[in-house]
């Protein structure tokens, strides 16, 4: 069986239900990213007599928007691989990092609502 390196490199195609699956989800990394970066935007404008909490929030929700955008692709093709070599899908780490990322930015808008 020929080596795969890439995503559309030899083993078998996937059911296209699959790779439309895999695209999906690809989307919406990068739509969750938009809106976190949105929110870093709507914060840094928005809020009316910025304080150092309210920097750091939106720095936050920018740099957990870069990070999502940066992972989205090669989350993409790394599953795309495996389905087509026939390989269990890999695990992503990015949940973890979303979910408390999610977390610290709740936490630190609560911390912005009480003290302002």
């Amino acid at each position: 069986m020929a080596e795969i390196n890439g995503p559309h490199d030899g083993g078998s195609e996937p059911d296209y239900r699959f790779t439309l699956a895999n695209e999906r989800t690809f989307l919406a990394w990068l739509r969750t990213a938009l809106g976190l970066l949105a929110g870093g935007v709507a914060v840094h404008q928005l809020v009316p007599d910025p304080t150092a909490l309210s920097s750091v929030l939106a720095g936050l929700c920018v740099v957990l928007a870069a990070v999502l955008a940066a992972s989205a692709y090669p989350r993409w093709r790394q599953v795309q691989t495996a389905m087509r070599a026939g390989r269990p899908l890999p695990k992503s780490g990015m949940l973890i990092v979303l979910t408390a990322g999610i977390l610290v930015i709740t936490l630190t808008a609560a911390a912005l609502v009480v003290f302002s």
